[in-house]
């Protein structure tokens, strides 16, 4: 065990890490040239395209240091994104030390820091490198600097590298035998092993992910997962090369998988314990806290038929993304479908990609809202996830909607413009920082629904992309909310409800009904678009009706003859008006969230 070393790569969002440990796969030879691209690790199609790690990835890479000892580093890279910091918070869990990676050209951002937060809990030994030192804009020295004012260590111990050129690869390595602690643990001890991620294979059935904290486990041995308390064989066993390396015992220390023919999704939990059932092991490892999601969205199926199909895809999906959250629900508009819970709006953007590219499922997703706690005049406290569950206005006392503390880190010339766009979205500035002469950090509590939409975006676009954005939740806090409906032709359409600020309620209302306008198509009947709050109305806009010249076989003759044929046609649009149904296309659920674009 002492030639182990477990490891992570944290940083901020294209800061290097994958390229970075491209390179430490070419050094120790883990990696044929031949297979090698960029961002190996990365398998995804997705991640690739973005250019975004969204899943962490393990491997094991066997490195002979300089002194000529052998050893076995098991790497997890890890996102870099907000949206994925919990699989970040699990990565951690199951290392010992972590290389903490900064642009030498961007310095320290707002999810590096939060990344080192996470880390130091876990009381990992933290190197940090420097990295993309080739770029012409690189200030080494500033960077430096910071770094020793974040983690208070020493300057000498900073290593710098290039992921691109490989400069100070090799350096890493050493740093990682030498500062990071091997792991302990006792091999003759009943099995612990903490399953730290897993995925679906149409094969194979389930593999996890696991990190042995004591014990051994071979191969054949009847294992127990405790939270399901299901026992299984353990079929297959082994450790994560670039593709699985069976063995037939893995030992405390080292990282592995399982194979055991688990084909029921909902058996195995990240976060779980395995054990063995000759020998069991006392008590759970300490895992993970559960994931609190932020955003809530409706998922439903175009066709109602695939409704089940849909349910095994998201439980497929939530084997590789513990973070998903779902429950089913239904919607008068859009049938059986489910209410899902993400950690943001990226977060469901990939999910809603990956139901189609991965599982071939075309879904609507309604407009994203957040929890809030309504409490009614009997004193009740009700959890609210949908508009449509807010009580009648006449029973509610009052609504309290989440707050969040926001980090920003942006170039100080930027100040003034980020300043205003948080306190549009109603955000209090509580403290700000000069990190350097021309780097400030300003904190900021809001309302996490007002940036649940575009906040992102639009931060980015104001601060030519130079501003990092990270949130922590805060708690309820009390709230002027409204329940604002969408009317078409009268009828709700309660996919396009809100609960919004009293004060936005006229201003938003007007602007999904102009672009609802826009996105539906016009019928043979008129259509009144309405916004409304409670029974009144705050905004309209009317789609005109298609129209078709009746009067065109009239030339000359006496004007009664037109004037009953236009008469005929307007009792014939009056009645199509009570029959006829109103479409809502795709494009106008998702209008909504770029309404600021």
């Amino acid at each position: 065990m002492k030639h182990i070393r477990n490891f992570c790569i944290i940083a901020h969002i294209d800061h290097g890490k994958s390229t970075l440990a491209d390179r430490l796969l070419q050094v120790t030879g883990t990696v044929d040239n031949r297979k090698l691209v960029a961002q190996t690790l990365d398998d995804m199609d997705l991640e690739r395209e973005k250019g975004i790690t969204i899943k962490a990835h393990a491997i094991q890479m066997e490195y002979t240091s300089k002194k000529g000892e052998k050893f076995i580093l098991n790497l997890i890279d890890t996102p870099g994104h907000v949206d994925f910091s919990y699989e970040v918070s699990r990565s951690i869990a199951a290392c010992e030390g972590a290389l903490l990676i900064v642009d030498a050209s961007q310095g320290i951002q707002a999810q590096t820091i939060s990344n080192l937060y996470l880390a130091l809990e876990h009381d990992l030994e933290i190197i940090p490198v420097l990295n993309k030192l080739d770029l012409p804009n690189a200030e080494p020295e500033l960077v430096k600097d910071q770094i020793v004012d974040l983690i208070g260590c020493e300057r000498d111990s900073i290593l710098s590298a290039s992921g691109k050129t490989g400069l100070g690869v090799e350096d890493i390595l050493e740093a990682i035998v030498e500062r990071v602690p091997h792991p302990k643990g006792d091999t003759e001890a009943p099995l612990q092993a903490m399953v730290f991620d897993s995925m679906f294979n149409s094969f194979r059935g389930i593999i996890a992910y696991y990190r042995i904290m004591n014990g051994t486990i071979r191969k054949g041995d009847k294992v127990k997962f405790l939270s399901t308390d299901t026992v299984y064989e353990a079929d297959e066993i082994g450790v994560l090369g670039l593709d699985l390396k069976p063995r037939t015992e893995v030992k405390a220390g080292d990282v592995g998988y399982i194979i055991s023919g688990i084909k029921t999704a909902t058996e195995v939990k990240v976060g779980d314990t395995i054990t063995t059932v000759a020998n069991p092991c006392t008590e759970a490892v300490r895992g993970f806290e559960d994931v609190k999601p932020m955003v809530f969205a409706g998922v439903y199926p175009v066709d109602t038929d695939e409704y089940e199909e849909l349910r095994a895809s998201m439980e497929k999906l939530q084997l590789n993304d513990a973070s998903l959250v779902f429950e089913p629900e239904s919607s008068a508009a859009l049938g059986f479908g489910f209410r899902c819970g993400f950690l943001g709006m990226l977060h469901m953007e990939i999910i809603q990609e990956r139901l189609e590219r991965e599982f071939g499922m075309t879904v609507i997703t309604t407009v994203p809202n957040v929890s809030y706690y309504a409490y009614t005049t009997r004193g009740e406290k009700l959890e609210i996830h949908n508009p449509s569950e807010l009580p009648d206005p006449a029973k509610l006392d009052y609504v309290e909607e989440p707050y969040i503390k926001a980090q920003i880190i942006t170039k100080s010339e930027f100040t003034g413009a980020v300043m205003t766009l948080c306190i549009e979205k109603r955000g209090m500035l509580t403290n700000q920082i000069y990190l350097t002469s021309d780097r400030i950090e300003l904190t900021f509590e809001m309302p996490l629904a007002e940036i649940v939409f575009d906040f992102y975006d639009r931060l980015k676009t104001i601060s030519k992309g130079y501003a990092s954005f990270d949130y922590f939740p805060l708690g309820y806090q009390e709230s002027a909310l409204v329940k604002m409906d969408i009317l078409l032709n009268g009828d709700q359409v309660d996919a396009l409800s809100a609960l919004i600020h009293r004060d936005h309620a006229y201003d938003l209302g007007k602007k999904i009904c102009v672009k609802l306008r826009e996105l539906i198509p016009r019928q043979q009947f008129e259509i009144a678009l309405q916004a409304a709050i409670g029974a009144k109305i705050i905004a309209r806009e009317t789609i005109k009706a298609l129209r078709k010249d009746v009067t065109a076989k009239c030339y000359g003759g006496d004007i009664s003859r037109k004037r009953k044929l236009l008469e005929k046609q307007k009792e014939g649009k009056k009645r199509m008006r009570q029959v006829g149904s109103v479409e809502v296309p795709q494009e106008a659920f998702l209008a909504v969230l770029k309404l600021n674009s």
